[in-house]
């Protein structure tokens, strides 16, 4: 099933409808010990500063459809954090769950790196859990790789 959709700049009459998809970003196997909200309410909490007018190093696009928004994307534009060349951070990227598998993903992703260059970055930088499989599938479709990985132990 194909559905036509197209790629803009969001607006602040996004807000609710991108904030509505902010839960998609733990809707996958998460670990035992993590609070799902976890996962996102910091995204959250740029997007809504994003939303409140604070747009100096934020970048939020949307993917719809008619009327309908089928995905987001909220990019950070900041120096990457080894080389401190200019970089931009993929903050989040959600697609609603009648949307998947229709390349909504891709292309917003593809959308991202075109706005990020446009703004000066040399690299493009992103953070995914071990276990959310299917986000690290298009990461690496994308030509992302690997670089860091982080390790937890609870102490308690």
């Amino acid at each position: 099933m194909s559905m036509p959709f197209t790629i803009r700049e969001a607006t602040t009459h996004d807000g609710d409808a991108m904030l509505a998809l902010m839960p998609r970003l733990a809707d996958f196997e998460i670990p035992e010990r993590r609070d799902p909200r976890h996962l996102w309410q910091d995204d959250q909490a740029l997007l809504r500063r994003w939303l409140s007018g604070e747009r100096d190093a934020s970048l939020v696009q949307v993917a719809e459809n008619d009327d309908d928004l089928l995905g987001f994307s909220l990019t950070s534009l900041r120096p990457e954090p080894l080389s401190h060349a200019p970089a931009a951070h993929l903050e989040a990227i959600a697609v609603a769950k009648n949307a998947e598998g229709l390349g909504v993903a891709t292309a917003l992703l593809a959308a991202c790196e075109e706005n990020a260059r446009a703004h000066g970055a040399q690299f493009m930088t992103l953070h995914v859990f071990a276990g959310n499989t299917r986000a690290r599938s298009l990461y690496e479709r994308c030509g992302y790789e690997g670089e860091l990985l982080r390790y937890i132990k609870s102490l308690d």
